[in-house]
């Protein structure tokens, strides 16, 4: 019989039997799922640092306070996006972790080397409102998606 239902006595399809394929399916495809999961979380921790990365040239050249706070909604989404795509708050604050840690050790430099994040009010919206921009994106997905995967 097609269809995926199991026989019984007679060549009648016994209700609420279904076939489950070759031996092993089910582990290799679990694997598979983990594997995407991983590959999904490492996409996002690259993704929030390399907003910090552009956004740290960015805000220490001539831009204005309006082009950092594209930055700051830029990681917003990224968070809340990372967090409705893996139906959990862990993949809000995978590039929220990698924007935050790196944003921070790009704004301090030792002392006589370049400044990649100047004191400027495009500079000062960009640490701040890119930090509160992630926390917030993080505390959506938390209420959204409330159980760790």
């Amino acid at each position: 019989m097609d269809g995926g239902a199991q026989e019984g006595p007679g060549g009648i399809a016994q209700p609420g039997s279904h076939a489950v394929g070759a031996p092993g399916a089910g582990a290799s495809r679990g694997r598979a799922d983990r594997a995407l999961t991983v590959l999904s979380y490492l996409a996002l921790v690259l993704f929030g640092a390399a907003q910090a990365v552009l956004g740290a040239f960015f805000a220490g050249s001539a831009l204005n306070a309006a082009a950092a706070v594209g930055f700051d909604a830029a990681i917003f989404a990224t968070c809340v996006l990372g967090g409705w795509g893996l139906r959990s708050w862990a993949g809000a604050a995978a590039p929220a972790a990698s924007w935050i840690v790196l944003a921070l050790v790009l704004a301090f430099v030792p002392s006589g080397e370049t400044v990649l994040i100047t004191a400027s009010s495009a500079g000062e919206w960009f640490l701040l409102g890119g930090a509160a921009g992630a926390a917030a994106g993080v505390l959506a997905a938390r209420l959204a998606w409330p159980h760790w995967r």
